[in-house]
């Protein structure tokens, strides 16, 4: 992804923490010049990989899986919103839009190991439900949980490179930015807010 330098984001546990915070993934892969993606719940974690790995499944009938090359591309999207030119102090300038994004290229490799589908489902799982949830997958009936988890695939993904862009109208003035602050706060809209509060902090 295009990333100007004023842009970067290049601390590793900033992108990591952001793909924690941003889990519901684009996942996608090519096959023969022809491009898949689907949308996906993924988790971040540490492993063999210096960078780490991803976690993941889509259903069995989802023919992506049929078809994928080795090297993948995982979008994690963020806050984002509209910057309209009209909270500038001149006419004579153009919109924009501030967002965060991450983008990981990597490696995937299908599960096969029944035990380990297993486990990396039931990481899943407790990680999206929290730990208040009293949600078990142990607690399912046995011949419904196979069911399940002949329906779908399972993957790993080693992650070689990762991207983060967090475009916050760095490369304006403060004092245009402090105008777009003020703009984002008065729409009373989530995103907007975010993106509000981040430049704040990245004043």
């Amino acid at each position: 992804m295009y990333i100007p330098k004023y842009a970067e984001m290049n601390d590793i546990d900033e992108i990591t923490g952001f793909i924690c915070q941003n889990s519901f993934a684009v996942l996608i892969s090519t096959n023969v010049g022809k491009i898949n993606a689907t949308h996906v719940p993924v988790v971040y974690k540490k492993c063999n990989n210096r960078l780490g790995c991803l976690y993941c499944h889509i259903a069995k009938a989802n023919q992506q899986w049929k078809n994928m090359d080795n090297e993948v591309l995982v979008i994690f999207p963020g806050p984002h919103c509209y910057v309209s030119s009209s909270w500038y102090e001149t006419d004579q300038s153009v919109p924009t839009w501030n967002y965060l994004a991450v983008h990981v290229y990597g490696n995937i490799n299908q599960v096969e190991c029944k035990e380990e589908k297993i486990k990396i489902v039931s990481e899943l799982t407790e990680n999206f439900e929290g730990k208040k949830s009293k949600y078990k997958i142990e607690n399912l009936e046995n011949d419904f949980f196979e069911r399940q988890l002949k329906g779908i695939v399972v993957f790993e993904i080693k992650i070689t490179k990762l991207e983060g862009k967090k475009k916050l109208s760095q490369n304006h003035s403060r004092e245009r930015q402090d105008r777009i602050i003020n703009k984002l706060d008065e729409l009373n809209d989530y995103n907007a807010t975010l993106i509000s509060d981040l430049m704040k902090k990245n004043c």
